[in-house]
C-alpha cells in the first residue's frame, strides 16, 4: 500500500521587543537564572498584566505579511495547566478571537514544487519558563526568565506532505519575520520553535489518520529527520495491525528517534476562559493603514527588483535576499558604487564562505560594506589581482581592517610594470627549457607550469591575465 504523510505546524516565534508582553522585565536572552522576572510574569497575587503595545504592533505586522484577516475585535484567554515551568499555573493566550486568521504563504521547494500553505490562525501569547536538568546533582531546576516573553503562534492547516515542504515553509516564514524586524528567529536560542503534527493515511484517502505532536525540534535538520522517522514509525505500526496513539512525542537528536512524553491534550483539557485582567482590543482601520504603510520590502519583492534593476540572475538574487542582513550589505555596497554583479559574486563566494567557517550569522559579520567595496574597487582598478584580494579579504574580515593600509604594509599591490613582466617571462623560459619543449610538442600542461613560474617570480602580484598573455605571446614567437 502507498501511504501519504499529512503534516500541520504550530510555530512559536519570540517577538523582538525589549520588554515582556505584560510587564517591563527584559526579554534579553540568557542572564543568571530567575533574574529577569517580577511579580507580574511569575503570577504573584495581586499583580496585574498590562499589554505591551509593541507586541500588538509586531503581531499585526506579521499577520498582514502572512495575508491574514485581522480580527478587529479580539481578546485574550486564560489557558490553565499545571507544569513546573509555569509558576502561575496558567498562560495568557488567544483561543476564541486570535489576532489573525485565514492567511496564506506561497512556497517553492528545492525540487521546484510550488504550492500555497494555508494559515489557520496567528495569535499572541506569553512564553513559559524553562526547565534545566543538572546531571551532576540529578536535579531539574526551573528558570523563569523566559516567563512572559511575547510570542506569536502561527498555526497552519494540515497542508504539508513532506519534510521538504515543511522546510521550504519555515525558511519562507523565517525570512518574512526577519525582514519585518519582529523576531531574530534564532532557533538555537529558542526564538523560533516548531511543533510538528503528523499523521499518515492511504494515498487517495480524504480521512485524516491519528496524529502525534513532536516537540523539542531546534533546527531545520532535526525537523526533517523527525518527520521522516515519525512517518516511518506510524506506517510500520499500522502495517503490523497496531494503532497509532494520539500523544505528544519528543525528538531525541542523539538517538535519531521520537519518544512518548504524554497523551495529547484537547482544548477542553485546558479549561479556557476569557482573561479577566485584560480588556478586549479594538483595532481601527486607521491603525491598520498606518502599519501597512510601514511594511518593508520583503524577500520576494527584492528578488524581482534585483533582477530588473541590477540585472542579476534569479539564483544570485535569491541567494542574496535569503538573509535580510546580506541584502542590506549588498545594497550598501551598490550605494557606494560597487558593480552589482561583482558585489553579488563576492557575497555568494567569499562572504558566505567566511561566515560558514566561523559559524557566524550575516547580521553579526564584522566586515563592513565599505571595506569590501574598497577591496573590489582595487581589483577593478588593476591594483590587486583576484587571488591576492581573497587573501586580503581573509586578513581583514574579523577586524574590518583598512585594506589600503594592509596592502601597502605587506607590499601586495599588483605589478603592472611591463618590463618586469617581460624579464620574468624570459627568466622562466631560460630556467625551464624542457617545459618549453614539452609545450611545443603538444603538452598543454606545460603552459600552466610556465605561467606558475612567472607568477612565483613576481610573488603572485602580477595580473594573471597579463601573465597568461605574455607567456602565450612568447611561446607563439618560438614557432
Amino acid at each position: 500500500m502507498t501511504w501519504e504523510t499529512v503534516i500541520g505546524l504550530e510555530t512559536h516565534v519570540e517577538l523582538a521587543t525589549r520588554t515582556k508582553i505584560f510587564c517591563s522585565c527584559t526579554t534579553a536572552f540568557g542572564g543568571e537564572a530567575n533574574t529577569h522576572c517580577c511579580p507580574v510574569c511569575t503570577g504573584m497575587p495581586g499583580a496585574l498584566p498590562v499589554l505591551n503595545e509593541k507586541v500588538l504592533e509586531f503581531a499585526v505586522r506579521a499577520a498582514l505579511a502572512l495575508n491574514c484577516e485581522i480580527t478587529r475585535h479580539c481578546k485574550f484567554d486564560r489557558k490553565n495547566y499545571f507544569y513546573p515551568d509555569l509558576p502561575k499555573a496558567y498562560q495568557i493566550s488567544q483561543l476564541y478571537l486570535p489576532i489573525g486568521r485565514s492567511g496564506a504563504v506561497d512556497i517553492r521547494t528545492g525540487s521546484g514544487l510550488e504550492k500555497t500553505v494555508r494559515i489557520h490562525e496567528l495569535h499572541m501569547e506569553e512564553d513559559a519558563g524553562k526547565l534545566v536538568h543538572d546531571p551532576w546533582i540529578d536535579q531539574t531546576r526551573a528558570d523563569y526568565n523566559r516567563c512572559g516573553v511575547p510570542l506569536i503562534e502561527i498555526v497552519t492547516e494540515p497542508d504539508f506532505r513532506s519534510g521538504e515542504e515543511v522546510i521550504a515553509y519555515l525558511e519562507q516564514l523565517r525570512s518574512t519575520l526577519q525582514y519585518l524586524g519582529v523576531s531574530d528567529c534564532k532557533m538555537q536560542e529558542g526564538s523560533l520553535r516548531c511543533d510538528v503534527n503528523l499523521s499518515v493515511r492511504p494515498a487517495g484517502s480524504e480521512e485524516l489518520g491519528t496524529r502525534t505532536e513532536m516537540k523539542n525540534l531546534n533546527s531545520f535538520k532535526a525537523i526533517a529527520r523527525a518527520i521522516a522517522y515519525e512517518a516511518r514509525r506510524q506506517i510500520e505500526l499500522i502495517e503490523e495491525g497496531k494503532r497509532v496513539v494520539q500523544e505528544t512525542r519528543r525528538w531525541d537528536e542523539n538517538k535519531d528517534a521520537t519518544f512518548s512524553m504524554r497523551s495529547k491534550e484537547n482544548a477542553q483539557d485546558y479549561r479556557y476562559f476569557p482573561e479577566p485582567d485584560l480588556p478586549p482590543l479594538e483595532i481601527s482601520e486607521e491603525y491598520l493603514d498606518h502599519l501597512r504603510a510601514q511594511q518593508p520590502e520583503l524577500a520576494g519583492a527584492k528578488v524581482e527588483r534585483y533582477q530588473a534593476q541590477y540585472g542579476l540572475p534569479a539564483y544570485d538574487a535569491g541567494m542574496i535576499t535569503g538573509q535580510k542582513a546580506l541584502a542590506d550589505f549588498f545594497e550598501a555596497m551598490v550605494d557606494l558604487g560597487t558593480d552589482p554583479k561583482q558585489g553579488a559574486n563576492w557575497i555568494m563566494g567569499e562572504v558566505l564562505r567566511a561566515l560558514s567557517a566561523r559559524g557566524m550569522e550575516a547580521k553579526d559579520m564584522p566586515l563592513s560594506p565599505a571595506t569590501l567595496s574598497r577591496l573590489i574597487a582595487m581589483v577593478a582598478a588593476g591594483r590587486l589581482n583576484r587571488n591576492t584580494a581573497v587573501k586580503v579579504f581573509e586578513a581583514v574580515f574579523d577586524s574590518d581592517g583598512d585594506v589600503e593600509e594592509y596592502v601597502r604594509a605587506h607590499g601586495l599591490e599588483q605589478v603592472n610594470d611591463a618590463s618586469a613582466l617581460a624579464a620574468a617571462v624570459e627568466a622562466a623560459f631560460a630556467a625551464n627549457p624542457k617545459s618549453v619543449a614539452d609545450y611545443r610538442s603538444g603538452k598543454e600542461k606545460a603552459f600552466g607550469f610556465l605561467v606558475g613560474q612567472v607568477m612565483r617570480a613576481l610573488k603572485g602580484k602580477a595580473d594573471p591575465r597579463a601573465v597568461n598573455a605574455a607567456v602565450r605571446q612568447k611561446l607563439d614567437s618560438l614557432n
